[in-house]
């Protein structure tokens, strides 16, 4: 695995601790703002609706610009972001913020993604999207339950300080570890990249993972006060509990991206199947803590054991554009995350209690184990991208172009340690 999918890796450390913090740091925000918590809850769908719209305009948008000037633009505008958070002196402020660093995450995101696979070989994408996709695991390992910390401590406020500060380290990283990420000798065209939504299977695949994501994170945006209106445990086991769900989205992330390239259809419904009987399961037992807490545990295996395989199957039916596919699975992704937390909230605000959005979130799960199913059906009776074979005849799979990529982008870095070898 190329060293810089590593750094992607480390720099998505930084952006997904921002998306998921505000779940341990919602009841502060609300308090402060002076807001309900479900309204609260909507900073959290604000960033995943600017990555819904960001990803695909940036990725339209930087098509044909230099990939690592553009991932430094995009990691300095999201550290930006993070410092109005910080400073913000109303809700409207904070709410416009964090549209804006969600922009810039989305950008990252969809840029990051198609660099991460096209410098590897076709079955390594699984494993090479895992790599990025478990930065974002310890963002729940560690910074999420670290931002839940310093709110108890500091004040809310703290954390997008921190946040900042990593968005700076990532920087750095990129700006001076990654190499010069060439081009494709064959400049994209976005009339053929834009090609990929005449394949029902594109949009099939947008539609089960906006329905997997949202089914988790729908629950996953109000476990704060489910943990402590629900199963009655004290504030400061919250970031313990939210730890618990990083380690697991860390061990389902892990095991998810080693199978997935093997057994990718095994895994989605596997996986979904899972996360949908642990939803029904927390519903039933949250006002128990121990088993709320195991629940959240278990939630985040599932969810992540099944991220890689879901970010692969869009790579895999959309292989004529990568940047775009990239892009859509960051959005679609984001659609899950902006719908789970607002209907979740609605299931609050009509009455239902903090449990609601776990069984809400299980309905959602239903509906995305059903489109695999049907996405399953059709690729074995051979439906499967049939615009994208026709866009390009001699790549089903991806493996000619990513390849070919993949070559021009290890010539380029060779060349570079040759250089610097002669300096020396």
């Amino acid at each position: 695995m190329p060293l810089a999918v590593y750094i992607l890796g480390l720099s998505v450390f930084a952006l997904g601790t921002s998306e998921f913090m505000l779940s341990g740091l919602l009841p502060a925000v609300a308090d402060d703002m002076h807001v309900s918590i479900p309204r609260a809850g909507l900073l959290i769908s604000a960033f995943a609706v600017g990555m819904v719209v960001g990803a695909p305009l940036l990725a339209v948008a930087t098509l044909r610009l230099p990939r690592r000037t553009t991932l430094i633009a995009l990691i300095g505008v999201f550290g930006l972001g993070q410092i109005a958070g910080a400073l913000a002196p109303n809700y409207a402020v904070l709410f416009v913020s964090r549209v804006v660093s969600a922009l810039a995450c989305a950008g990252f995101w969809a840029v990051g993604a198609a660099v991460a696979v096209a410098m590897v070989p076709v079955n390594a994408r699984a494993r090479a999207l895992a790599v990025m996709i478990g930065g974002l695991s310890i963002a729940n390992v560690l910074g999420v339950p670290a931002g839940a910390f310093l709110g108890e401590s500091l004040g809310w406020r703290s954390a997008f300080w921190a946040v900042g500060a990593a968005s700076a380290v990532a920087l750095v990283g990129v700006a001076t570890l990654i190499p010069r990420i060439p081009l494709p000798a064959e400049k994209p065209r976005l009339r053929n990249e834009l090609r990929i939504y005449r394949d029902r299977q594109v949009w099939l695949t947008i539609s089960l993972i906006a329905f997997s994501a949202g089914g988790v994170f729908c629950a996953f945006s109000y476990l704060a006060p489910l943990l402590t209106d629900v199963a009655g445990l004290d504030e400061g086991w919250v970031p313990a509990v939210l730890a618990l769900f990083g380690i697991g989205a860390l061990i389902g992330t892990t095991i998810g991206g080693r199978i997935a390239d093997a057994h990718l259809f095994g895994v989605l419904l596997s996986g979904i199947a899972a996360s949908t009987v642990l939803l029904v399961t927390l519903a039933l037992l949250a006002q128990y803590a121990v088993a709320a807490a195991a629940l959240a545990f278990l939630l985040g295996v599932s969810a992540f054991y099944t991220a890689p395989a879901l970010n692969a199957r869009l790579f895999n039916v959309a292989t004529a554009a990568p940047t775009l596919a990239a892009a859509t699975t960051t959005a679609a992704f984001n659609l899950g995350n902006t719908g789970g937390p607002w209907i979740g909230g609605a299931a609050i605000d009509a009455g239902l209690g903090f449990a609601s959005p776990a069984w809400a979130g299980a309905a959602l799960t239903v509906a995305a184990g059903v489109l695999t199913a049907i996405s399953l059906r059709l690729y074995r009776r051979g439906a499967s991208s049939r615009v994208v074979t026709r866009a390009a005849p001699r790549i089903e799979t991806g493996a000619a172009a990513v390849t070919e990529f993949g070559a021009e982008v290890g010539a380029e870095i060779r060349a570079d340690k040759n250089t610097h070898h002669s300096a020396n």
